[in-house]
């Protein structure tokens, strides 16, 4: 038996606030600090609270897709009347997706129509990670998501049941520094906990709800809820 990915978790300062920003974006119920989505994409967005601020941009982001270039200019009014702004983190006048950060600074783009790789994953095409080829590999053995993409050290893995893709871009990518405000929470077994050990993981430890801290192949931390 796999482990299933039960939430997207973000650190937050705001962790409500957050919530109503990315329910108004998506469209998805929520539940306190937690969103439900109401679409195919299978996994909740939980908002962790944390004082920490968020320092630097984070390895994960979402890219959401468009259908026309008014339904892309229809979500970028919507991110901004809801809180969110434009930012620059390097992309080129050419480039047609538009970068942007929620109100606590995590970024997301709004992909240009036309992008055959996020065809039919819906309006959350993809989270998009900073990562190595071996990651990606992991994370498809660990999820059994099988791999729709690997080339040139890329890699990107979809559920079989469909919903978004989850990718990893290969090098160059920044350095590890500090805790991920974006982390994965997975739901699975003590028996799964050590499969994912065989795997490549390292155990980081235990929290009392029941929970075993762990981080993949790149150092990312993720959290198993275990059930016996």
């Amino acid at each position: 038996m796999t482990a299933t990915l039960h939430a997207l978790c973000f650190d937050a300062n705001d962790p409500r606030g957050l919530a109503r920003f990315w329910a108004g974006i998506l469209g998805w119920e929520t539940d306190g600090a937690e969103l439900v989505p109401t679409d195919g994409t299978g996994f909740r967005i939980r908002f962790v609270a944390t004082e920490e601020p968020k320092a630097g941009k984070n390895h994960a982001h979402f890219d959401l897709t468009s259908e026309s270039g008014e339904d892309q200019r229809n979500t970028v009014a919507k991110a901004l009347d809801l809180g969110g702004r434009h930012i620059d983190i390097g992309q080129s006048p050419e480039e047609e997706h538009v970068v942007l950060a929620d109100p606590e600074g995590n970024e997301f783009c709004v992909i240009e129509p036309g992008n055959d790789f996020l065809a039919e994953c819906g309006f959350v095409g993809a989270l998009a990670c900073d990562g190595s080829q071996e990651v990606g590999y992991f994370w498809s053995k660990t999820l059994g998501w099988p791999l729709v993409w690997d080339e040139d050290q890329e890699t990107a893995i979809r559920s079989p049941h469909g919903g978004p893709k989850i990718t990893w871009g290969g090098p160059p990518f920044d350095a590890k520094t500090g805790r991920r405000r974006v982390r994965f929470a997975l739901d699975g077994t003590l028996t799964e906990v050590e499969r994912l050990v065989s795997l490549g993981a390292t155990r980081l430890g235990a929290e009392e709800n029941g929970s075993v801290e762990m981080a993949d192949p790149d150092g990312n931390e993720f959290s198993v809820v275990v059930s016996r």
